[in-house]
């Protein structure tokens, strides 16, 4: 039976991740900062399931991550664990801007790296980092955030490209959705100025895509054709747009 570990698997996309997985035969291995759910979730796929409940902001949580699944043979590395931070960069909580480049960046870092050296020594194995559409642009009112998904996806295309050039089997992908419906908008403290995709849909085509061994997935022709316009405009044209579009998200009293 192979096995996948997930990482923000309580809730939105990473949930969904683990149900389809569990649906296809996939053995679990999943962590989250909730607990509670982790244990209803491991109740409800069985006694194979493993979870680690940790928070991946708290330093010497990734590699902690990482020691629990020694024993075990990980085929498939989903990082998904990921929030962001919405306001103008100078009134946004120092702290909370830390724990998100300590989530978005520096763990899926620290996984990638040490999961891909086993899968590349035996030649196999899986890794898909959820990023966003955000990462292709700049991010007014969400700077961190779609700072942190630009991060992921140039990461995940230029480690793509030298497992390529070494002829290796191994597969890592990205994806990069635009507005889901997850619980991502209340922790970032926003709303949607647009109608989101369930998460169900982007799970599923996030994870038929790495099996098809796609590089960059975004879910809808609409995201797709909305990142090729922003990526044709002058960067100050482009900015100028997503500011007027995140304004729109800020939630009011």
């Amino acid at each position: 039976m192979k096995k996948a570990l997930i990482t923000g698997a309580t809730s939105g996309i990473g949930m969904q991740m683990a149900i389809y997985l569990h649906q296809l035969g996939w053995q679990l291995i999943l962590t989250g900062r909730n607990e509670t759910m982790l244990r209803k979730m491991a109740d409800k796929f069985g006694k194979k399931t493993k979870y680690i409940a940790l928070d991946l902001a708290q330093p010497g949580a990734a590699e902690q991550l990482y020691d629990f699944c020694k024993e075990i043979k990980i085929d498939f590395l989903i990082n998904n664990a990921g929030f962001g931070v919405f306001g103008n960069f100078t009134e946004t909580d120092l702290q909370a801007e830390l724990d998100l480049i300590e989530v978005n960046i520096r763990s899926v870092h620290i996984l990638t790296k040490l999961f891909l050296k086993d899968f590349v020594r035996r030649d196999s194995g899986m890794i898909l980092n959820v990023a966003s559409s955000a990462g292709f642009m700049t991010g007014p009112m969400l700077s961190s955030y779609y700072a942190s998904k630009n991060y992921v996806i140039r990461l995940t295309t230029a480690i793509r490209e030298e497992l390529f050039r070494k002829g290796s089997n191994v597969q890592i992908g990205v994806l990069c959705p635009g507005p889901v419906d997850t619980a991502f908008n209340n922790r970032a403290g926003v709303t949607f100025s647009v109608k989101p995709v369930t998460a169900e849909y982007v799970a599923r085509y996030g994870i038929e895509g790495t099996f098809d061994g796609k590089g960059i997935m975004i879910p809808t022709l609409g995201m797709k054709l909305g990142v090729l316009c922003m990526s044709l405009l002058p960067e100050p044209i482009a900015a100028m747009i997503v500011y007027e579009l995140q304004k729109r998200k800020e939630k009011t009293e």
